[in-house]
């Protein structure tokens, strides 16, 4: 059986430096007014990413010349953590920034770089991903959404499921199969940008339990793609659609979602200390840092050009399980009653929490899933 490697990320005084320049954004933000913490990375605000566009953390390790800033992956996660434990509403550029940046450096067209990329870092284009469908769960090898080739592109038709701020977003980029059958799995696979203004694209609302829209259901009917919008090879879409799962799964919002949840227990557990709440916030904490380690050493290993996919699997698997156990342990400590929109601002984000928690394991792959790429990357499968 093989071992996973985890580099030790090498911190600089410039980290220091930045870090306490984004909390001190942040600190001035909140005291204007301008930021009003909730929704993190799920909370849409166009503003709030103008901001952080015009202070160049967008695009942060892209090369200049497509409007990113040539700065490092652990600059880059230096501000993304600050942001997320400070609940900013950054879900409007997140998606874009975290995965599609990435892809279509790795496999985009110049012409899609020049286009997308310096609008991403700006903080003023948004992209959604097409990839569940309905009646595929997390197999994805398995969608049945289909282009066919036509002259000058594509005609898509399918739906797909869950796609995050669809009907906020410019774009979207959808795996589909543009050769072959369902059968042939892994083979015929591609991946389309396909814009929200092209005719044939209906998106419907889903509203989660927590009783917020950030959900929908995309269907296409014969939308037409042109050939310049099919992103890397046609027929490789599903080894750069894994690639890109790497960059989904390995960050800090995989384990901060319930980051909220926890800086209110330690302030209850300071106005009325105990031995138990000592316990449990101790635990909670130690198995953060582990998982913030963790996360950081990706970091790394994307700026020493690794690949990072079974360690990001792992970080997502263990952080999804700590994200969720989060409400719960705060909710036997103090035996409160959940309840979203309550006076008690514990009880109320405890309950919003727990509202939103399943949700945790289903995002960027199950359970299963992760664990299954966990086994191959130790070669216990």
């Amino acid at each position: 059986m093989t071992s996973l490697d985890f580099p030790v990320p090498q911190f600089t005084p410039e980290l220091l430096a930045l870090r306490v320049e984004v909390r001190a954004f942040l600190a001035s933000a909140r005291a204007n007014g301008s930021l009003v913490p909730g929704g993190g990375w799920s909370r849409f605000d166009p503003a709030f990413s103008r901001k952080l566009g015009e202070r160049g953390w967008i695009g942060m390790t892209w090369p200049r010349r497509y409007g990113g800033h040539d700065r490092s992956a652990l600059e880059r996660y230096v501000v993304i953590e600050e942001m997320l434990a400070a609940s900013a509403p950054v879900g409007a550029h997140w998606i874009a920034d975290r995965q599609i940046g990435p892809l279509l450096l790795s496999h985009g067209t110049e012409e899609q770089r020049r286009t997308l990329l310096p609008r991403i870092a700006a903080g003023e284009c948004y992209v959604s991903i097409g990839l569940s469908e309905p009646g595929v769960g997390s197999d994805l090898a398995a969608v049945q959404a289909r282009a066919t080739p036509v002259p000058g592109g594509y005609r898509l038709t399918g739906t797909k499921l869950w796609t995050t701020r669809a009907h906020s977003s410019h774009y979207i980029v959808v795996l589909c199969r543009t050769e072959g059958e369902r059968g042939d799995r892994h083979a015929g696979l591609s991946q389309l940008l396909v814009d929200f203004t092209a005719p044939g694209i209906e998106i419907r609302p889903i509203i989660d339990m927590t009783g917020s829209h950030s959900f929908n259901e995309v269907r296409f009917d014969e939308v037409f793609v042109p050939d310049a919008m099919l992103i890397g090879t046609a027929g490789a879409g599903w080894k750069q659609v894994t690639g890109e799962m790497a960059n989904e799964r390995s960050g800090p919002d995989r384990f901060l979602s319930s980051f909220a949840v926890l800086e209110q227990m330690v302030e209850a557990v300071r106005r009325q200390p105990s031995a138990e709440g000592r316990k449990v916030i101790g635990r909670i904490v130690a198995h953060l840092a582990v998982l913030r380690r963790l996360s950081l050493s990706i970091a790394e290993m994307v700026r020493l050009g690794q690949d990072p996919t079974v360690q990001g699997a792992l970080v997502k698997d263990v952080g999804a399980v700590l994200e969720q156990e989060i409400p719960q342990l705060a909710r036997e400590l103090f035996a409160l009653e959940p309840s979203p929109g309550s006076s008690d601002a514990l009880s109320s984000t405890v309950g919003s929490m727990l509202l939103a928690a399943p949700s945790f394991s289903l995002r960027g792959g199950t359970r299963e899933i992760l664990r299954g790429i966990i086994a191959r990357g130790l070669g216990a499968r």
